[in-house]
């Protein structure tokens, strides 16, 4: 029987006047960034992110400036200099799968020979193992209801089954990073499917890894009961996984990866950190959120294929009167793209031919409604300004699709860009200097009172 946590106030009164008191002292207003002339959230007043660092793995581009003012363009990402459309255009003509030559291009800075490629991926399979033991005793006996949440736990595990885990030989760094790249698609694969055992009383069915299988096929044959998938399915996975593999050094993940990694730690904590840093909501859960406000639409929409009607409920949405009332339309606008977002160009025309394969036309043009009566309210607004759609709008519909669960949508994200944090981590370690940024304190100063003379601020703060 599996222990659980007990964990709350059983004082009731104590604990909610506690909760009170500590809400009061932790919260810090707004106006204090204004008065100290701080950029909230590292962000300037435009909405873009203040410049901390020098990277040469990707760049990111959707706006120019001009006399100050951001003049929007159609959005760029590059993979250490070459076009993601480049690429993506080039494996689709070639018809082979494409992530594991982005993995070699973001590690090493350039494409590889045949001949290299072949060495690579044959290094990636030798290494597409676990420990002996491990999946049984610390995946599947030990699920967690959050994937994410076992995914960190397990990379932190292998530490434990790595005699050089604190070797800071760049050589072993290397061999650390391609390890733990190749071992993710398990770690995730065998974390969900201890998850829906435990959780959900699924039959617990595992298969063994089958050679010569990319990233994508991979990640399919292990958690589909039946271990069966079509090319197109795999090669649409891929592509997931090729548009999700890097995106800069600023988003938040990332940036973790550089602060972690400046201080020294190992490579395990530092991959968890990152995935720490996913797993929440407002950055790698975005994806969910999208699929979250669709469903919400359909169940309070009387015609959700109605234009008119998905209008209604996204100005309500805006005027926050519907979903979670945060005013946010997810899967529209982000921190860098105006006119477009290139991986949400590549993932729509995609998704559409899925869709249409799959019987999923209404879904995809509900989106497609949602991306244009978006950019309209939008504009009505603030005439002028410029939204698109980001990654997230079509992602949840294509893992729909490839009848993955929502348990997935994050976790297959975090496969993917681990490949960039690991680049990123092999570009930091080789800079001394540790990131230490400042923070104003703006808290009174106070004398020590003893026990007697001290007097809650709060009514009756009761001790049991």
């Amino acid at each position: 029987m599996r222990y659980i946590l007990s964990i709350g106030f059983d004082n009731r009164e104590f604990g909610r006047q506690f909760v009170d008191v500590v809400k009061d002292n932790t919260t810090i207003s707004p106006d204090h960034y204004s008065t100290y002339d701080l950029k909230h959230g590292l962000r300037n007043d435009d909405g873009t992110g203040v410049l901390v660092g020098v990277s040469g793995i990707a760049s990111v581009s959707g706006y120019k400036m001009l006399d100050d003012k951001i003049i929007p363009t159609e959005g760029e990402l590059r993979y250490r200099g070459i076009r993601l459309t480049d690429l993506v255009e080039n494996y689709f003509k070639e018809d082979k799968f494409g992530y594991e030559e982005t993995i070699y291009l973001l590690l090493s800075g350039s494409l590889p020979t045949k001949g290299e490629m072949a060495a690579f991926d044959e290094l990636l399979e030798e290494n597409r193992k676990l420990p002996d033991s491990f999946i049984e005793n610390f995946i599947i006996n030990s699920p967690s209801e959050n994937v994410m949440n076992n995914m960190q736990r397990v990379l932190l595990a292998l530490y434990s089954f790595d005699d050089k885990a604190e070797d800071r030989d760049f050589e072993n760094q290397i061999s650390q990073v391609i390890s733990i790249i190749a071992k993710m698609p398990l770690i995730l694969a065998y974390s969900y499917i201890g998850k829906k055992y435990y959780y959900d009383d699924a039959s617990l069915i595992l298969h063994h890894l089958e050679p010569n299988m990319s990233t994508a096929e991979t990640i399919l044959h292990l958690i589909r009961p039946d271990a069966t998938f079509t090319d197109e399915e795999a090669k649409l996975l891929d592509l997931c996984l090729i548009i999700h593999a890097e995106h800069g050094g600023g988003n938040n993940s990332t940036f973790a990866t550089h602060v972690v990694s400046s201080t020294g730690t190992d490579t395990y904590s530092t991959i968890s950190t990152a995935l720490s840093s996913l797993k929440g909501s407002k950055h790698g859960g975005a994806n969910s959120m999208v699929e979250a406000m669709v469903q919400d639409l359909k169940a309070t929409t009387a015609d959700w294929t109605d234009k008119d009607q998905v209008e209604k409920y996204l100005r309500d949405i805006l005027n926050k009167q519907a979903f979670d009332q945060s005013g946010l339309i997810y899967g529209m606008g982000h921190a860098v793209y105006t006119k477009s977002d290139p991986r949400a160009v590549l993932l729509k025309d995609k998704a559409k031919e899925m869709a249409i394969e799959k019987g999923y036309c209404d879904d995809f043009n509900l989106l497609s409604n949602i991306e244009a009566i978006t950019k309209d309210l939008i504009n009505e607004k603030r005439p002028g300004s410029e939204i698109c759609a980001n990654v997230d709008l079509y992602t949840g519909l294509v893992y729909r699709m490839l009848g993955l669960s929502p348990d997935l949508y994050t976790p297959i994200f975090a496969v993917a860009r681990t490949a960039g944090w690991c680049a990123h981590r092999l570009e930091q370690i080789q800079d001394p200097k540790i990131i230490r940024p400042a923070y104003v304190n703006i808290s009174e100063n106070k004398a020590y009172l003893a026990m007697e003379d001290r007097k809650s601020k709060h009514s009756q703060l009761a001790i049991k």
